[in-house]
């Protein structure tokens, strides 16, 4: 184990992100436990806390065996390789996919209440989560960003196995990840603490992180 909680990740993901301290520059976290750690980025950088909802696309009978990713603005990514070895229907990828841009809607009101997604023109967007596995939901989530026209795009994260970091790398204009161990396991294999993260914490943080910059 590495790290104490997300809580301790995400002040280690500050402290390389220093560079980056302004109140212009844009956090934007996976939710859940994502959130976590981008609250403490975000504190550290004196930056506005916002997220960004991508979501898994499950194999069939297989849910937590990932086969793709959706995002906003109608962002895809599809293993397709997975996709033909399972023989996965066409029917089944598109009400899966439906499902999860309507559990995305979902999220947003809940998260954002309906509140647009923040302008990220020509601003410095670093986004945050508390780990990768496959790399799909990250994939779809710097993809919807990128259409949204950032100035840069950084992607930093606590740990994430080696190959899917090298796969990641022409995703982003940056990529900075404390750590790459190998065998990787899962995310959670490297945290001391890594307690499910709930919807009400997510908004309590969101929140938190607003009322501290403008108060700043």
């Amino acid at each position: 184990m590495i790290f104490t909680d997300r809580r301790d990740a995400g002040r280690r993901l500050a402290n390389q992100l220093g560079q980056y301290a302004s109140p212009d520059t844009i956090i934007l976290a996976v939710p859940r436990g994502g959130v976590v750690v981008g609250f403490e980025v975000a504190m550290a950088l004196c930056a506005k806390l916002d997220v960004v909802i991508p979501r898994k696309i499950g194999a069939p009978q297989q849910p937590e065996l990932g086969i793709g990713a959706v995002a906003g603005d109608d962002v895809s990514v599809l293993d397709l390789q997975s996709i033909r070895y399972l023989e996965v229907s066409d029917r089944y990828l598109e009400e899966e996919m439906q499902r999860q841009r309507e559990e995305i809607v979902r999220r947003r009101r809940v998260y954002r209440d309906d509140a647009p997604f923040p302008d990220l023109s020509g601003k410095i967007v670093i986004l945050v989560d508390d780990g990768i596995a496959t790399g799909y939901t990250i994939r779809a989530a710097a993809r919807e960003i990128r259409a949204h026209r950032p100035s840069k795009l950084i992607l930093a994260v606590p740990v994430a196995p080696p190959e899917t970091v090298y796969n990641l790398k022409e995703e982003v204009d940056e990529l900075i990840v404390l750590e790459t161990p190998t065998p990787f396991f899962a995310v959670g294999a490297w945290y001391e603490h890594f307690d499910q993260t709930t919807d009400q914490e997510v908004i309590d943080l969101l929140r938190l992180a607003s009322e501290r910059k403008e108060a700043a």
